[in-house]
């Protein structure tokens, strides 16, 4: 019954004050009451037709329907257009009648008509927007916006209606807006005066409302943003593309370490990879890991027949198989539980769905316990490269792609090792089938994967520190995983069997340096408010990481982030023997298999191990 209390009043309220414009409109033209008394009678003849005339168009535009508690200019625009064409109707309906009104009780009917209805709402979106006695006490959020333009005013729109949050002002590069008001909030400077600025306004958050921001000035702006201890969101660069995004405060996110190390978009050959995957069969190996899973999200945005989605954690392949389902019909995905290394088992799975293109991602990467591991370092990840890329090969797969690593390159760790042998097993293998492209891909540490260092700072931030850094020296390279899976694409579109690919990881980054901005953009100063603590190289770790040797040079590809290590051949028995010799280290000691590694992979000087 509620919901047809307020516009019956509002319908009442109009007709009160339609009625008052026609009133005052015939006494402003006819001050003398002798002249007025004259006109009496045709003012209330014709009031019931003007009624009909203006209400016709109150209720076609909606003035009956709409949330005034959230009004804004829209709202303003409609009354006002709807006593424009109801009085114009009043108008043509007198004219065609005969009835002759002076001109001027036209427009000041409308003039007074219009502002009577928008007081009305203007005071009924006040009253509804007063905080009661409970709100009153909650003090509100003192919010700065970096951007003035579209996005910064719509997020200020939405704003307007926030019970704890207030926008104080906004940083804008452009001078011509600094010391002027955007919607009467003031533009309080450019961006290198925003710790300034927090600290004079006693700024609570900062929100980068400017998707289109170019990578450099991002960074900028964040280095501002990071010395005011002050949290930060931003718009998600997405909202650059839409066409009029209706944007709010919930589709902001905080600043993540993330948005200051991604590099500029990557640029695809959407036909060369659509050519290999669309409507063929995918399996995906390793599927429900970092890189494998954003591996799946991208190939069937390619339209494969089938995805296989195989792995041996049950969990994680259940999540990724659940999470496409949100979007892709079940009979194009097929989650399978199996262990690279289980022989007999990956037969049957490459026999019953004949896959076209592989994708290689399972194995293990974490360098310190495959230290302490290396006969099952050897097992997954050499081994089950090898059964895998040989039944790749045996039942006609057009392509098959290894994902492995920069800590290939002369390798410190068992890990790497075991990569750049597993390099050398494609590589042989290549050799081997003349109908299958095989080839590698080497890429350095992801954001966000489960094994990289970014989260286990996230978790030691939210927990007060400290943060551990093994040495302040260390340097890494760095990229996104969606950059990664998207390179893995494009690389095996550019194979034509053999090659191992480097991409373009950008400028290493100081692992120190990164601790610092990561405490940082949460509002927290490191060594003070988290302390940093040294903990020394682990078992297999380098100070720096390289994606090519000095021998391996590299060869530009079609694609400017994406080159091709020049490596020497490898011969297919010479490869099978030697990785069948290993078996019969597993007896020895530690540093017994180790030399043995050491014979294949020449470059292979291990920093320390343990027993």
């Amino acid at each position: 019954m509620r919901k047809y209390l307020l516009p019956g009043f509002l319908l009442l309220l109009d007709m009160v004050i339609l009625g008052s414009a026609v009133w005052l409109a015939y006494i402003i033209r006819f001050p003398d009451l002798t002249e007025y008394m004259k006109y009496a009678p045709e003012m209330l003849a014709n009031l019931p037709v003007y009624f009909l005339c203006n209400f016709l168009f109150f209720f076609l535009f909606r003035l009956y329907n709409r949330v005034w508690k959230y009004a804004g200019h829209r709202e303003a625009l409609s009354v006002v257009l709807a006593n424009v064409f109801g009085t114009g109707m009043f108008v043509m309906v007198m004219s065609i009648s005969g009835i002759n009104v002076p001109r001027s009780i036209y427009f000041l009917t409308f003039f007074l008509a219009t502002a009577g209805v928008l007081v009305n709402r203007g005071i009924l979106h006040h009253v509804l927007n007063m905080p009661d006695n409970q709100e009153i006490s909650v003090t509100k959020l003192r919010v700065l916006i970096v951007g003035a333009g579209d996005a910064g005013n719509l997020i200020l729109e939405d704003l307007a209606h926030s019970k704890n949050r207030t926008v104080v002002g906004f940083m804008d590069a452009d001078p011509a807006k600094i010391g002027k008001l955007v919607n009467g909030v003031p533009v309080l400077g450019d961006r290198n005066v925003i710790k300034d600025v927090v600290k004079t306004y006693a700024i609570d958050e900062i929100i980068i409302a400017i998707p289109s921001m170019p990578l450099k000035e991002l960074r900028e702006v964040a280095d501002y943003c990071s010395q005011t201890k002050v949290p930060v969101r931003i718009l998600p660069k997405y909202f650059s593309q839409l066409v009029s995004p209706e944007i709010k405060i919930s589709d902001l996110r905080p600043l993540a370490i993330e948005d200051l190390l991604e590099r500029e978009p990557i640029v695809c050959d959407e036909q060369a990879i659509g050519a290999y995957l669309r409507n063929k069969v995918v399996m995906v190996t390793g599927a429900g890991g970092s890189i494998g899973s954003e591996l799946c999200r991208k190939i069937m945005s390619f339209s494969p027949a089938l995805l296989i989605l195989l792995g041996r954690g049950e969990n994680s392949i259940y999540e990724i198989h659940q999470e496409l389902l949100r979007t892709y019909d079940k009979k194009l995905l097929r989650p399978v539980i199996m262990n690279v290394t289980n022989k007999d088992g990956m037969n049957a799975i490459f026999q019953k769905y004949q896959p076209q293109v592989v994708f290689h991602a399972a194995a293990h990467k974490h360098v310190p316990l495959m230290e302490q591991e290396p006969q099952e370092a050897l097992f997954n990840n050499v081994y089950g490269t090898y059964y895998t890329a040989d039944l790749a090969g045996k039942y006609g797969v057009e392509r098959f792609v290894m994902i492995s690593t920069d800590k290939a390159v002369n390798p410190t760790s068992v890990m790497g090792a075991t990569k750049r042998m597993a390099e050398k097993v494609i590589q042989a293998i290549n050799k081997k089938y003349k109908d299958t492209i095989f080839v590698a891909v080497r890429f350095g540490n992801v954001l966000g994967s489960r094994g990289s260092v970014v989260p286990l700072f996230k978790r030691q931030i939210a927990a007060g520190g400290p943060v551990t850094i093994t040495d302040p020296r260390m340097v890494r390279f760095f990229m996104t995983i969606p950059e990664a899976a998207q390179l893995v694409i494009q690389a095996a579109a550019l194979g034509q069997g053999g090659e191992v690919f480097a991409l373009d990881m950008g400028k290493p980054v100081k692992i120190l340096d990164l601790a610092y901005k990561m405490i940082r953009l949460s509002g927290l100063e490191p060594e003070t408010d988290i302390a940093i603590k040294i903990t020394g190289l682990r078992p297999g770790e380098k100070l720096y990481e390289e994606v090519l040797t000095d021998k391996e040079n590299n060869c530009a590809t079609q694609h400017a982030k994406i080159f091709r290590a020049l490596l020497r051949d490898e011969d297919p028995e010479e490869i099978r023997t030697k990785i069948n010799d290993l078996q019969y280290s597993f007896s020895g000691t530690t540093e017994e298999f180790i030399a043995q590694m050491q014979t294949i992979v020449e470059n292979y000087h291990p920093n320390h191990f343990t027993d």
